[in-house]
């Protein structure tokens, strides 16, 4: 522990709150050098903030480093003023958008040129830093507003909060320029991902307390009662669930401090989470009210009540039972987790809640997927006879192991993935990897001895990173039995080869904004992929 930092409104609180934090320290034998401590300060500087009466600036000696900061002459040089200034951009409204022209030089297959654009956007970062712009301290339960606004160049937001005062003043700056996919989106699309954003960026402030949504669209209270949503919106709406919000429309000239750049309509769902929203239904549900109304004359062996709210047991399980109005946005969040198939989406679905007919009602929304109709082929061979070769009775003793790709190459050079798959369990280990080597294979087979030990097979194609002697002897040294199935007969890997095919159309869907970074991806790939029942074992892998 190095530094702590203990807040209070006035002495008395502060004096209490000082007996408690030393006592707790004598009991746990921490010890404090009185030196270094200050005590009731009403103004504080730390990590290079200033912090005084409930407001919070930039220490002097930073933006006096910004302020002496030379013109850059090389890329290297710019990096190091817009690292800088990015430490305070929660500061600085529309932060994104300023210094673009200076991001937009640090670009690959750039000429490094400081023209008259490059020059005026260092000088404005410099200048609104030089003006000692002031946050206020957030402080809980006091009423909040979120700003925010979107064009091709970016979205910004403002988080307010409502002072002793009355008045609402900033609390954070948050702008973010949008990628080259993003830029092709259109306004509509743009509106909604700069609230996911923000949400995202201001979670912890938001989450567990009911806020405003200001925003100069005046369609966006209006979509709340559109039934079809595009397939991305609707994704993104999902999102929105766990927020406590009211949206409320202001007109463009008063949202100039969220730099209004668009009319279009934003989309907007229920502000409350998934199971308030059900108890809701329910109440509006004419057979489910019925039926809540009877069960609590005479008690039901297969329904219960439990906070005002239906649930069905099914299995030793207590499962939400959807009213029809909810059961489509329940099926599209779960199939949203992965964009997997009818059975792995139904899995899903009836781990938490009973709804009728919900084979039909999978099979409509995967059918009207999007970025299913996209990604997804019909591909392998039909069913026919198994030839499997003999595997292990007992976890961890038979690994399949294959290379993926090529996949889109990233800026950290990864353009395969390595794939090992426990025969028994079905447990799969994904690994972004920069080539097909012996090199790659042991590395991540070495990582996995470290954590589980060595398994007596591992089962492999006659790839050359598997043939060499290289690989031969790592088999040797650790008394593990390689197999190597026939050369041009992949269905004798036929475990690894399966979740390829699986592999592909769930990694695109989940990438299909930005595919170049696929490989950000590859741990909510593998959670995925080990998080749902396989047909063969009918049970959950994680």
């Amino acid at each position: 522990m190095d530094d702590l930092l203990i807040p209070s409104q006035n002495e008395a609180e502060g004096l209490n709150k000082l007996r408690l934090v030393l006592q707790t320290a004598a009991d746990f034998g921490l010890e404090l050098n009185l030196k270094k401590c200050n005590f009731l300060q009403r103004k504080i500087e730390f990590l290079g903030y200033i912090i005084e009466n409930g407001t919070i600036k930039p220490s002097l000696s930073k933006t006096q480093a910004v302020q002496n900061f030379p013109q850059p002459e090389t890329p290297r040089q710019l990096q190091s003023f817009i690292g800088l200034t990015s430490y305070f951009r929660k500061f600085i409204p529309n932060y994104a958008r300023i210094a673009r022209p200076l991001s937009d030089l640090l670009r690959d297959n750039v000429k490094f040129k400081f023209g008259p654009t490059e020059i005026a956007s260092f000088q404005e970062l410099k200048n609104i830093l030089s003006e000692n712009p002031v946050l206020h301290v957030f402080q809980q339960g006091y009423p909040l507003e979120l700003h925010t606004d979107a064009s091709s160049l970016g979205f910004g937001a403002v988080l307010l909060q409502k002072s002793d005062d009355g008045l609402f003043h900033p609390i954070h700056y948050f702008s973010r320029k949008t990628t080259v996919q993003q830029e092709k989106y259109s306004s509509y699309e743009l509106e909604v991902l700069a609230i996911i954003e923000a949400l995202k960026k201001f979670r912890s402030y938001l989450l567990g307390t009911k806020f405003k949504i200001i925003t100069d669209c005046d369609a966006f209270q209006k979509t709340m009662h559109k039934k079809d949503l595009p397939a991305k919106i609707a994704r993104w709406a999902l999102m929105l669930e766990e927020f406590d919000y009211e949206v409320c429309h202001r007109p463009g000239r008063q949202m100039k401090h969220v730099d209004a750049l668009s009319r279009y309509p934003i989309m907007m769902i229920s502000s409350h989470d998934i199971t308030q929203k059900i108890k809701e239904a329910q109440n509006k549900d004419e057979f489910i009210s019925q039926l809540k109304s009877a069960i609590k004359i005479t008690p039901s062996d297969e329904y219960f009540l439990k906070n005002e709210i239906l649930y069905k047991l099914h299995k030793n399980s207590e499962l939400l039972v959807v009213p029809e109005m909810m059961q489509r946005e329940i099926v599209l969040h779960a199939h949203a987790q992965g964009h997997f198939a009818s059975k792995q989406t139904e899995s899903i679905v009836s781990q938490e809640f009973y709804i009728p007919r919900l084979t039909k009602i999978v099979q409509d929304v995967i059918t009207n997927c999007v970025p299913c109709i996209l990604s997804s082929r019909k591909a392998g061979k039909q069913e026919g006879f198994l030839h499997p070769i003999p595997k292990g009775d007992q976890p961890l003793d038979c690994y399949h192991c294959d290379f993926l790709g090529p996949l889109p190459s990233t800026k950290k050079c990864y353009q395969h993935l390595f794939t090992v798959i426990d025969s028994f369990s079905k447990f799969v280990w994904i690994y972004p990897v920069k080539s097909t080597s012996t090199k790659d294979a042991l590395d991540k087979l070495i990582l996995q001895q470290t954590i589980f030990g060595n398994p007596s097979k591992i089962i492999t194609d006659k790839g050359s990173a598997f043939t060499s002697t290289e690989f031969q002897k790592f088999c040797q040294e650790e008394s593990i039995e390689h197999v190597q199935i026939t050369t041009g007969v992949p269905r004798g890997n036929g475990q690894i080869e399966r979740m390829h095919e699986t592999i592909i159309p769930v990694l695109t869907k989940l990438t299909i904004e930005e595919p170049e970074k696929w490989f950000k991806h590859v741990h909510r790939l593998q959670r995925i992929m080990n998080s749902t029942t396989t047909r063969s074992t009918k049970i959950y892998t994680l």
